[in-house]
């Protein structure tokens, strides 16, 4: 697997941290218009930032597998393009190639 192809099962690894989260906060009640709060989707295994989003929000993005929520600063352009930014968070899609199939093939949904 390339470098690129890593970085791009690190953003798969927590995009499924983030839908435990969010099923773990729908369960515990939370209303459609709070925030949920998620980690960063970026390609650094080893981030640890958090996200506020709305579920709304959230739930759109997880509707394209190519697209991830991250934090402002932490989009990597030669794999990604940012389509959404936010005040606390960027929502960016994988270009064609490698990443992209491997954000395809791992999306949980």
């Amino acid at each position: 697997m390339s470098g690129k192809g890593r970085k791009a099962a690190n953003e798969a690894v927590f995009r499924e941290v983030n839908e435990r989260i969010e099923e773990l906060q729908r369960r515990f009640s939370v209303a459609g218009d709070e925030l949920l709060q998620i980690v960063c989707e970026c390609d650094e295994l080893n981030c640890m930032t958090h996200i506020s989003v709305s579920v709304g929000t959230y739930e759109r993005v997880r509707g394209d597998s190519a697209t991830f929520l991250v934090a402002p600063g932490h989009e990597d352009p030669s794999v990604e393009e940012v389509l959404e930014r936010d005040d606390g968070y960027f929502v960016v899609r994988k270009r064609a190639g490698e990443a992209r199939r491997i954000a395809e093939a791992s999306d949980p949904r």
